[in-house]
């Protein structure tokens, strides 16, 4: 794959990324600011999961759209 490509954020995986899985730590970070990890189909549900016991997850987007509303300017992602 081209560098260029985003890529799965799982351990080891190369597959193109699909979802966008934004999060924060409430310990460390502020309410709004939104982490990001990557994630193919594969491996949505379980990088949700993880995110999501720990109540880090606050939204999963598909990446195109997630582009789309970084490009209007919408996004307050700093991965």
């Amino acid at each position: 794959m081209s560098d260029d490509i985003p890529v799965c954020s799982a351990k080891g995986c190369r597959a193109a990324a699909v979802w966008v899985l934004a999060w924060n730590n409430p310990k460390l970070h502020t309410p709004e600011r939104r982490k990001t990890w990557l994630a193919c189909e594969e491996h949505r549900e379980h990088l949700s999961q993880f995110l999501g016991v720990r109540g880090f997850l606050k939204d999963v987007v598909e990446l195109a759209e997630w582009q789309r509303r970084e490009a209007a300017g919408g996004s307050a992602a700093d991965g």
